[in-house]
């Protein structure tokens, strides 16, 4: 039975029984009664029945009344509702925390099968949590003398740069068209590489396999500085007080890529990248290579953000005289594995968050992104979400958001609003500031940028 994205509907539950809301929507129960709202207008909700001992769940239509909201409110799916409350769990005897709300089936059944494997010790899930390679997205595992290549993804080293500037939110705005103009010239965007090699001074310092420096030497310093595309991107913004900031996101490139599935053939044993919860023993030859190209990758993600603050930064100061805050730079991956208390925490889409370190939690092309403070919190593994997690998949977004909504959505930011951005639409990702709301226990909220420029690949 299905609800359209913009109706409420009401049930009426005769026996004990389980509710399962898919997709996107809330809930509230009354006297035996449970009524669906759907409030995102891309994200229809269905509701189906789970068979309880001796019971099934029956649900007549008995009301239907058409409703709308702007802007949409999105909420998590998945939502199980029973007489007992909704406690989600995962079958393992293995201590977790599940810092969302509510999170989607495949998504806990990945993380469930993670936590299966004999070498594993803890883990989290965030509340941006959704499906994703092997491993979902926002999730967080220690593991005991175990690496797992496709737990940290082909984008080793991806994460965040920010970085406050002496000019004004009504300075930035003043000159938001040739900024934009400027920034697009200055960095290559997509699978654009630089026309030049990137000089990177600490590069002759860094320690790397024969296998990488193959890799790395076909274009690696053309990728230097390269911004990428899907879900990276440039915002120029400014906080609650009217300061500017600088946010990137960005990874490694295709360097990452390649080491990544280099040693997802390596683990699997096959010869091919195959998505599972294949390992390498940390102490073996290989396990020892992936650390030692893992750790070649992150730095040149973290160079990769700075080169292309640094391109950002002289771009804006060259049109609006200024400078960046240089000491309060924030530059954090939330892809990479590192070694802490005797285990391997693996980060796959989620921050490091330990007690004062700043971070970057971005949402969406309109809502902009939060600087954060981590809490350190054991039961997270010291980690917070990356941002705010997807809701429709790209082909999906492209196929059904439409475009003079997504205009209509960032009126008053420059930024380019096509076809080819449709699946970075504010539409296609879950509502930042529910996301912000369940990591109480695991950040304290600096500042909120909201973007006046923002660039895609």
């Amino acid at each position: 039975m299905k609800v359209s994205g913009k109706s409420e509907m009401t049930y009426r539950t005769k026996k004990p029984s389980v509710l399962v809301i898919q997709q996107y929507g809330r809930i509230s129960t009354r006297r035996g009664h449970v009524t669906l709202l759907s409030q995102h207008p891309y994200v229809p909700c269905s509701v189906r029945t789970l068979a309880c001992p001796r019971y099934t769940l029956r649900v007549p239509r008995t009301r239907l009344r058409q409703t709308r909201q702007n802007p949409p409110t999105r909420f998590a799916y998945d939502e199980t509702i029973s007489p007992l409350g909704n406690p989600m769990h995962i079958n393992t005897d293995k201590p977790y925390r599940l810092f969302a709300d509510t999170i989607e089936s495949e998504a806990l059944q990945q993380f469930e099968s993670a936590m299966q494997q004999p070498f594993v010790v803890r883990g989290a899930l965030m509340a941006d949590a959704h499906v994703g390679y092997s491993l979902p997205i926002g999730a967080v595992i220690a593991t005991d003398s175990v690496v797992v290549p496709a737990w940290v993804g082909y984008d080793i080293g991806c994460g965040m740069c920010a970085v406050p500037l002496s000019q004004n939110k009504a300075e930035l705005s003043s000159q938001a068209e040739a900024i934009f103009t400027g920034i697009y010239q200055q960095v290559p965007v997509g699978f654009s590489h630089n026309s030049q090699p990137t000089d990177w001074a600490a590069l002759g310092k860094l320690d790397k396999t024969a296998a990488l420096a193959e890799i790395f030497g076909k274009n690696g310093l053309f990728q230097l500085g390269s911004l990428g595309g899907g879900n990276h991107f440039i915002e120029i913004g400014a906080d609650e007080q009217n300061q500017g900031w600088i946010v990137i996101h960005s990874g490694s490139r295709g360097i990452g890529h390649a080491v990544a599935t280099h040693y997802m053939k390596l683990a699997s044993g096959t010869g091919k990248a195959r998505e599972g919860h294949y390992g390498l023993k940390v102490n073996s030859k290989d396990g020892q290579d992936y650390l030692k190209d893992l750790n070649f990758c992150l730095a040149f993600a973290l160079e990769n953000r700075m080169e292309i603050m640094r391109r950002v930064v002289k771009t804006i100061c060259d049109i609006l005289p200024g400078r960046a805050d240089w000491d309060r730079l924030i530059n954090r991956t939330h892809n990479h594995v590192e070694q802490k208390g005797g285990t391997w925490i693996h980060r796959k889409g989620a921050t490091h968050a330990e007690s004062g370190m700043m971070g970057v939690i971005p949402g969406n092309m309109r809502d902009g992104s939060f600087i954060v403070r981590g809490k350190g919190n054991p039961d997270s593994l010291c980690s917070s979400s990356h941002g705010a997690g997807r809701v429709l998949g790209r082909k999906n977004a492209k196929a059904t958001i439409k475009l003079a909504d997504f205009s209509a959505t960032m009126r008053g930011i420059t930024a380019r609003v096509n076809q080819a951005t449709l699946d970075e639409s504010p539409f296609a990702y879950k509502n930042i500031f529910t996301i912000i709301a369940q990591q109480r226990e695991l950040i304290d909220v600096v500042a909120h940028v909201t973007p006046i420029v923002n660039i895609k690949g």
